[in-house]
């Protein structure tokens, strides 16, 4: 929920404007940072479960609870049964890109940087917002479908099973090396605290109305209008 008591941007730790020349890579979470939603509260509002999973994602997202993968494992487990429709009709229905998400992933795109997107959802999900955007990688969770329904667990990956905090950092990481770039040349947009690994690596950390310990950390802190405000730092 935006907090109309914080400046629209607020910026720490340098004088704008960054040469956007400057950086090869950016990464983004996905759920309430390029889309409006997060997916997984949506799904289990099909099982009527909405209430009890939304409590336990804003606290991970806040740094309530420290553990991502157990507060993931324990929302999977409501969702045990909920079919693949569902997830469809969210897709259909719900999903919904941030404001600037498209203009800043064109910008970035155009000035040669390759972007990543790096989330504790679901490959379900994040293939189509990768193919919208036009993003290079992408690290998701896998949902385990059994008859058309979901089981409640996750599927093994070749890299592992849930894309946490510290894979997040990983990924970005590895597409760097990838390219040849160093960890200052790349960027990394969250809203949640299990983006502070993956910002804390990165040369430039973005927060995108975000909750108060990411904001805190950031080095950019877009607490009100479009992604594309990122924009008027980098030139």
């Amino acid at each position: 929920m935006q907090d109309l008591t914080l400046p629209p941007l607020t910026i720490r730790g340098f004088t704008p404007p960054l040469r956007l020349a400057d950086f090869r890579l950016a990464a983004f979470d996905m759920d309430s940072t390029l889309i409006t939603i997060e997916c997984i509260d949506e799904i289990a509002a099909a099982a009527g479960r909405k209430a009890e999973v939304a409590a336990i994602t804003e606290a991970a997202m806040r740094g309530e609870i420290s553990d991502f993968k157990d507060s993931l494992r324990r929302r999977m487990a409501l969702l045990k049964g909920v079919p693949v429709a569902a997830l469809e009709q969210v897709l259909r229905e719900r999903l919904q890109f941030n404001p600037g998400a498209r203009e800043l992933c064109a910008a970035l795109k155009a000035a040669g940087l390759k972007l990543v997107l790096v989330s504790g959802g679901f490959t379900f999900f994040t293939r189509y917002v990768a193919a919208e955007l036009g993003i290079d990688w992408v690290r998701s969770n896998e949902l385990e479908i059994r008859d058309g329904v979901l089981t409640g667990g996750l599927v093994m990956q070749a890299w592992g099973e849930i894309c946490d905090g510290e894979e997040k950092r990983r990924m970005l990481l590895q597409c760097a090396a990838e390219i040849g770039a160093t960890p200052a040349q790349c960027m990394a947009i969250g809203d949640g605290a299990n983006d502070l690994p993956m910002m804390g690596a990165a040369g430039l950390s973005v927060a995108y109305q975000a909750k108060p310990k990411v904001c805190e950390q950031a080095m950019v802190a877009i607490n009100a209008g479009g992604l594309d405000q990122l924009l008027t730092v980098l030139q």
